[in-house]
């Protein structure tokens, strides 16, 4: 009998899976040291980002959902 593969949660609490099946995750560098970086750079990192590539096709590994 094949085992269960468990979800990563360090991955899932840092990516999530759209409806189309691609990788979302946050922005970094947006957590501190604000007052230095311009209004339009924040609101650029405010944006959720898509992962692509290799890394994305990991990603969906380590949740489950390749």
């Amino acid at each position: 009998m094949a085992q269960k593969h468990r979800t990563h949660k360090a991955a899932a609490s840092r990516f999530k899976i759209t409806g189309t099946g691609k990788v979302s995750h946050r922005s970094q560098k947006i957590r501190h040291l604000i007052s230095s970086k311009s209004k339009k750079r924040m609101r650029g990192l405010k944006l959720e980002k898509i992962v692509v590539g290799r890394a994305a096709k990991k990603i969906k590994q380590l949740l489950g959902k390749a």
